[in-house]
């Protein structure tokens, strides 16, 4: 297969070698520099969002985010996260944060505002992290899945602060979305 519009490489061959429920595995070779055959193996991600909560408390007077604490399978402990879920196919960025945010939280918002986008891991995969801000939440109940163990946890920023100063908070997509949503004001 010949290399898509976006490759900065001539790939020759594309392979899928194992197709997921949420992501795919692809083998893909290219001649590089010095007509070298190179073959690489990533991760073909449909995209994903990332959400953060802030709450208004005392007529605006202070404000909470709300951090998930998910169990992962891949990870022997609990994480400390914002909301985040992968697209669904051609799903809109921001569709997809409202209904996660609705789903792991609990929260409805009444406004999602983009703060911007980044790749995850371009070292292994191709997936475009989309983060937002979410305010005017409103209580509607978590919607989990069945495979998610997830409890909501407003807190003060100052204490989401202490949480990155003391490495609790390990999730690169948090840290990003909580840089992110700071450099724009939001807490």
């Amino acid at each position: 297969m010949p290399s898509s519009p976006n490759s900065p490489f001539p790939v020759t061959r594309r392979t899928t070698l194992h197709k997921g429920a949420k992501f795919d595995y692809e083998e893909v070779t290219w001649t590089g520099d010095g007509g070298r055959t190179v073959t690489r193996q990533f991760v073909r991600h449909g995209g994903a969002v990332v959400i953060v909560p802030v709450l208004e408390r005392g007529g605006g007077t202070s404000r909470e985010v709300v951090l998930i604490r998910s169990r992962r399978m891949s990870i022997p402990a609990d994480l400390w996260e914002l909301p985040a879920g992968t697209r669904e196919h051609d799903e809109d960025p921001r569709e997809c944060a409202a209904r996660e945010l609705e789903e792991e939280t609990g929260f409805s918002a009444s406004t999602v505002e983009a703060l911007g986008i980044f790749h995850t891991s371009p070292g292994m995969t191709n997936e475009l992290m989309h983060a937002f801000v979410a305010t005017g939440l409103t209580g509607v109940g978590q919607r989990l899945e069945a495979d998610e163990g997830i409890t909501a946890h407003p807190m003060p920023v100052a204490d989401v602060w202490r949480l990155v100063d003391r490495g609790e908070i390990k999730d690169a997509k948090t840290l990003a979305a909580l840089l992110l949503v700071q450099r724009r004001g939001f807490i």
